[in-house]
């Protein structure tokens, strides 16, 4: 693989990853709106579009779909999980660990795919490149302060399970596609047709809870803004860099969303992070650097 594809990659998640880390800002205008309900909506109505977008890639890759049922609903199933575990863990745990356990954790689940299903070595540059990633995760979050939600910590350990549970579903859809791609099932007909089983989930939820979706013009323009932005057009890129970039590589250069989500948070919402919390910012670009130096032949 020539080194300009993979350079533009890894360029497709990085904008993918600034375009996610836009959904918490986004998502912060809505009033008296369940977080489920905009993680559903967003995702099921990018499904349609997506559909609509790859319906001739579909009906083209149809066999090769069916021909692998079990990776098909396997990775329909992680996309329907991922959005409901995400906001669910952050509501049980808290905003702060939900996120870190569950971006944090899925280059972990996407390595560790790659190694049993694959027989894919991991690079001891992908292993510095985490832990330092990982540990700007916890400094990120760390550095955002304020007293804690002992209301919360009850339910701590079920919202770290269900963070756990979103970063191995978002590393198995990715993972999927990227099986598909090397199925020579173009990316964006393999996201297309795991968004659109899924929307038969994430859809019907919304009877749940939906309550006040378009109830505002504000409610229903955050609604369709992530929708169309950071699911719809986020999901393009992604699955254009997946061409190129492994799965493992990929999930962990999404470590830039909750960087892009703290930028935003400062500059728009007016909040404050202490020194520690731009430190682990620091440590999230530093991993990134590290993955973009040229490959080492050192194995795991």
């Amino acid at each position: 693989m020539s080194t300009s594809s993979s350079l533009m990659g890894t360029l497709a998640v990085v904008l993918t990853s600034i375009l996610w880390g836009t959904t918490g800002t986004a998502a912060s205008f809505a009033v008296d709106l369940s977080p489920l309900a905009i993680g559903a909506f967003a995702m099921g109505g990018a499904a349609l579009l997506l559909g609509l977008r790859s319906a001739r890639g579909i009906r083209r890759h149809l066999p090769e779909l069916r021909a692998k049922p079990a990776l098909l609903f396997a990775g329909a199933l992680g996309v329907a999980i991922y959005p409901l575990a995400f906001y669910s863990s952050m509501y049980l745990a808290g905003v702060a660990i939900g996120t870190v356990v569950s971006i944090a954790s899925a280059p972990l689940f996407a390595a560790l795919l790659e190694r049993i299903l694959d027989g894919k070595s991991i690079e001891t540059r992908w292993v510095l490149s985490f832990t330092v990633g990982a540990l700007g995760m916890v400094l990120l979050y760390a550095g955002k302060g304020g007293a804690v939600d002992t209301t919360q910590m009850e339910y701590q350990g079920a919202g770290v399970a269900l963070g756990l549970l979103a970063g191995l579903t978002y590393a198995l859809y990715t993972w999927v596609c990227k099986t598909h791609i090397h199925l020579g099932i173009e990316s964006s007909a393999s996201m297309a047709a795991l968004f659109l089983l899924a929307s038969a989930v994430l859809l019907p939820s919304l009877y749940f809870t939906g309550e006040n979706l378009f109830a505002s013009v504000t409610n229903t323009s955050v609604v369709i803004y992530m929708a169309l932005v950071p699911m719809f057009l986020g999901y393009l890129l992604f699955g254009y860099g997946l061409r190129s970039v492994s799965v493992s590589n990929a999930t962990l250069i999404t470590l830039l969303e909750p960087v892009v989500a703290v930028l935003f948070a400062v500059l728009l919402l007016g909040e404050r992070f202490q020194l520690v919390g731009w430190i682990g910012l620091a440590a999230i670009l530093v991993s990134l650097l590290i993955q973009l130096q040229p490959q080492s032949s050192t194995k795991l």
